[in-house]
């Protein structure tokens, strides 16, 4: 069950870096103040703060569950977990990172319903998503890093 969940949070990794690129595209688009905040953007920020909780309720459980975060932080104490950064990326630097980005993502939704002109609307939701998505991309574990992940499930680093 683990490893299929291993997959499926790789895979959700797509969902969300795809909706969140198409959020901050709306938001660009309507950062000139002539485009409404519409239906449209609104319903891209809920598919993307949904599919965000659902990686954060998977990964939530990884982190509790399998092998690299509490149960490495039980282990190894807190300084030995520190002192290893494969150790230390799993345990704290992905969790910590991935839990900002939700709350700016989340934050980011919530903008959408206050009572401000469009304009207003499309800045903030751009740079709360574009802060989110920057914070996503350092966190994450690209295959060219040391605590690599593959691309794809399934796939081989």
């Amino acid at each position: 069950m683990y490893q299929g969940l291993v997959h499926l949070h790789n895979l959700g990794r797509w969902v969300v870096i795809v909706l969140l690129f198409l959020a901050i595209i709306n938001a660009i688009r309507g950062l000139s103040g002539t485009r409404p905040y519409g239906k449209g953007d609104s319903r891209v920020a809920l598919f993307l703060m949904i599919a965000a909780h659902i990686m954060l309720l998977v990964g939530l459980y990884q982190w509790i569950a399998g092998p690299w975060g509490l149960q490495n932080i039980q282990n190894l104490g807190m300084g030995g977990v520190m002192k290893d950064s494969v150790y230390r990326f799993w345990a704290i630097e992905h969790i910590t990172g991935m839990l900002i980005a939700i709350i700016l993502i989340t934050i980011g939704k919530g903008v959408g319903r206050k009572q401000v002109n469009d304009a207003t609307k499309h800045r903030r939701s751009f740079w709360l998503f574009l802060v989110a998505m920057i914070i996503i991309l350092v966190t994450v574990p690209w295959p060219f890093r040391e605590v690599a992940r593959p691309l794809f499930p399934g796939g081989s680093v």
